[in-house]
């Protein structure tokens, strides 16, 4: 009896999980529609050195505030990076893109 039970929740959990993977691709994406197309530009920027990296922002913030980073992206002109200090704080700071200066934020 308990052979059988383990089966039918096995089919059960089977047979939702496809399910449950289709509505998550239809689900609204976290990271917004156009983040392919944000890291593309990005990409692009960087490789004809017209962006400062990325990495490089991300190196400059954590030499001034520790933590970790727990979002970035490129936002019209803008890197924005969302940061988790080492004693909890968030915070969100804005990059120019082009010359690494902190606009705002820490």
């Amino acid at each position: 009896m308990k052979t059988i039970r383990v089966i039918l929740v096995a089919a059960a959990l089977a047979a939702a999980l496809p399910g449950a993977a289709s509505a998550q691709r239809r689900g609204p994406d976290s990271l917004g529609a156009d983040w392919r197309a944000q890291q593309d530009e990005a990409r692009g920027g960087v490789q004809s050195g017209r962006l400062v990296p990325l990495s490089r922002v991300i190196e400059m913030i954590a030499r001034r505030v520790p933590g970790r980073v727990l979002d970035a992206g490129l936002e019209g002109r803008n890197y924005r990076v969302r940061w988790a200090t080492a004693d909890g704080r968030r915070i969100d700071f804005i990059v120019d893109a082009e010359t690494g200066q902190i606009l705002s934020g820490g």
